[in-house]
């Protein structure tokens, strides 16, 4: 069990959270809940023994072993599988089978064993990292955004893995339907505090919803008695009969301890400033196919007609060519093969995580974001700054100072000042927390035009998906319908998963048996291999014997002593029946022994 008690950590001046209570026992799934920046990933570093807290102490038992995903790429082995199996226990090492297991259910293919860790992206070096900490069974595992650099497979299999997991865990994701499904409890830094329920995550906001609600009347409720009290001894304070009445009501209000009125928590709260658009349909592509190389086509005669109101997404495993369906659909890069048809009064809003590059550090945010469109009114730009959490001097922040979530705020903030009639989003919500994806999800059911948008978050899929854009077999296709009708009619390739493993479990089976039968056939063939051993020493003393006795026989015979050559004929005689004996033997254990061989070679040869 993990216990943590009054914990409090700070930066300068700026408070993340104090007096920090809980417990992790094993075997619980604990989601770690909070907004960006309210100290959640700073928990986990203080846990991991990476960051020192100001105050309090946590305790873990003896031999107790904390698994967390490293985001720096290391690498000591030179094939994948070597790399995974360094993250085995010693007395595992050998269990190569069992990083086979998890390798696949990540997204990695049987080929990509053997491969360098070094050729594949980040994405998948990382997922490496996650492979190491996940066969080494740590007691407590730590993950932080693990959906983040996952695909949609790889996540329905890691969902999976982690419900059926043994041991202690602590989760941050954004994904709200990922956490509710793996989570057990649920941890939450708000205001500074934390709290811990057992159940899912609409249980947690509904209960602190609640309790502010309850905490917000008793405060408007005691401001009142409070009022009528000051009331009471203004009124009676100079009547000397009610005195002791006006004592009691002055030790009253000693006594009462005063609420601070709850400071508003600011939400990301948003919605797209369209452009009207008349027509039916916003755009055509016709018969497209693209290849980087020229020779590996991502995508085949590819055709799809997106009509206003569509709200389309682009789903299918990392790799595949979404990102770059999307860039094509943008007309941020040319098909090899095929057109693409623009309604002219069409303007897209394009999101694209890469386009954190094309900010200039040495702008602030508000002046980054009045670029998109310079004629904007300028106190609504400050509006979306502040809509996008950089309120007043927050806003001349320089982008350069900036972290990877709040610059996706920024893209975020120039699209809200473009006018659009179509979004093309790519994975947006990667640096977002819960409440702003809940926001991103309102927005965009609010937005009356057709977006596109490539994620791998179920709980938008199944919560705004029209039509899909599917990355499965050999190329994409479009499937004309929501999300849970992909998955009743078309599903993902999961019983692949399923089979391979089921491979794998094969093999580690036969591995198993393999070496049950080596190890019953020692058991077997060990005392009969001992007393062949045995009777073979004898042979050669009896041997041994016989031959001393022959000699003495002719130091006799020279000598002419017949009595002592009838005692050594004798004896030679003894010694000769002893070796028969002891051949005949030998033969029925030399016959045994073959047998017993023959009978473990055929259980062998039957698991193979």
């Amino acid at each position: 069990m993990l216990r943590v008690e009054n914990l409090k950590k700070s930066f300068g001046s700026e408070l993340l959270f104090e007096g920090v209570s809980f417990t992790v026992n094993n075997g619980e799934r604990v989601g770690l809940v909070g907004r960006n920046g309210h100290g959640k990933t700073t928990l986990f570093r203080i846990l991991n023994r990476d960051e020192i807290p100001d105050e309090g102490i946590i305790t873990y038992p003896r031999h107790y072993h904390i698994g967390c995903i490293k985001q720096e790429i290391s690498f000591t082995e030179d094939t994948v599988l070597k790399e995974g199996m360094t993250g085995l226990r010693v007395e595992e090492r050998g269990h190569y089978w069992k990083v086979e297991k998890i390798l696949i259910g990540l997204g990695f293919g049987t080929k990509d064993f053997n491969r360098h860790p070094l050729e594949f992206s980040g994405g998948y070096q990382v997922r490496l990292n996650l492979v190491k900490v996940l066969v080494s069974e740590p007691d407590m595992l730590l993950l932080d955004e693990p959906t983040n650099y996952l695909d949609i497979t790889s996540i329905r299999w890691i969902e999976k893995f982690l419900i059926n997991w043994q041991h202690g865990l602590m989760l941050i994701t954004h994904d709200r339907s990922f956490m509710d499904k793996v989570a057990t409890a649920i941890i939450g830094i708000h205001r500074k505090k934390t709290r811990k329920i057992y159940g899912n995550t609409e249980k947690y906001y509904n209960q602190i919803a609640q309790e502010e609600e309850v905490y917000e009347k008793t405060r408007i409720n005691d401001e009142r008695q409070k009022k009528e009290v000051e009331q009471f001894i203004q009124r009676f304070r100079a009547k000397a009969r009610l005195a002791n009445m006006v004592q009691s009501r002055i030790k009253q209000l000693e006594k009462k301890d005063k609420k601070d009125k709850l400071e508003k928590i600011k939400n990301l709260e948003f919605s797209f400033r369209d452009k009207p658009f008349p027509a039916k349909y916003a755009l055509t592509a016709k018969n497209i196919s693209f290849s980087y190389d020229g020779q590996n086509p991502l995508i085949s005669t590819f055709d799809i007609t997106i009509k206003s109101g569509d709200r389309v997404f682009i789903i299918g495993k990392n790799g595949k060519g979404k990102t770059t369906l999307l860039k094509i659909l943008a007309g941020k890069l040319l098909p090899n093969y095929g057109e693409i048809i623009y309604h002219p009064n069409l303007s897209f809003g394009l999101f694209e995580q890469t386009n954190i590059k094309t900010l200039v550090d040495t702008r602030s945010v508000y002046e980054e974001i009045i670029f998109s469109d310079p004629d904007y009114d300028k106190q609504k730009a400050r509006n979306i700054c502040g809509v996008m959490m950089f309120e007043e001097d927050l806003a001349l922040k320089k982008i350069g100072v900036l972290s990877g979530g709040e610059k996706s705020r920024v893209l975020i903030g120039k699209l809200l000042i473009t006018p659009t009639n179509m979004l093309l989003l790519d994975e947006p919500t990667n640096h977002f927390d819960m409440q702003s994806c809940d926001s991103l999800i309102s927005a965009l059911d609010e937005f009356p035009h057709a977006f596109v948008m490539v994620t791998h978050n179920e709980l938008f899929l199944h919560a705004l998906a029209t039509r899909l854009i599917v990355f499965k077999d050999e190329f994409p296709y479009v499937f004309e319908g929501t999300y849970q009708e992909f998955l009743e009619k078309d599903g993902w390739d999961e019983e692949e998963i399923v089979k391979t493993e089921k491979k794998t479990d094969n093999k580690k089976e036969i591995r198993r048996k393999r070496s049950q039968i080596l190890a019953d056939r020692s058991k077997a063939l060990k005392p009969i291999e001992e007393k062949i051993e045995q009777i073979e020493n004898n042979i050669e003393n009896i041997e041994k014997k016989i031959n001393e006795l022959n000699e003495a026989v002719i130091k006799a015979s020279i000598d002419k002593d017949s009595s002592r050559i009838k005692e050594l004929s004798q004896n030679i005689y003894k010694f000769q029946q002893m070796l028969d004996n002891s051949f005949d033997e030998l033969q029925i254990l030399t016959d045994n022994i073959d047998s017993q061989k023959q009978f473990f070679e055929k259980q062998l040869s039957q698991i193979e």
